[in-house]
């Protein structure tokens, strides 16, 4: 996350510098893919740990519910 946020600060700072918008959408499009690429990090492990402990503990319901909820805000 740090990384993303040096990264976005960076973007910020080209914009003030007046640089060319094809260098600016380049460097955004690389923040979008390092955002996409984390996201995908922390679904992994929530579905490795969050809900498997859920449905080992017979909360399966309310976990897929949480999960659903927030995949449909994520999508």
């Amino acid at each position: 996350m740090a990384k993303i946020e040096g990264h976005v600060r960076g973007i910020k700072r080209m914009a003030e510098e007046g640089k060319e918008c094809e260098d600016l959408l380049l460097q955004i499009s690389a923040v979008q893919a390092a955002l996409k690429k984390t996201g995908q990090i922390i679904l992994t492990d929530h579905l490795e740990h969050c809900i498997a402990d859920a449905l080992r503990d017979g909360n399966g319901a309310t976990a897929m519910e949480k999960l659903t909820k927030a995949l449909a805000r994520v999508l």
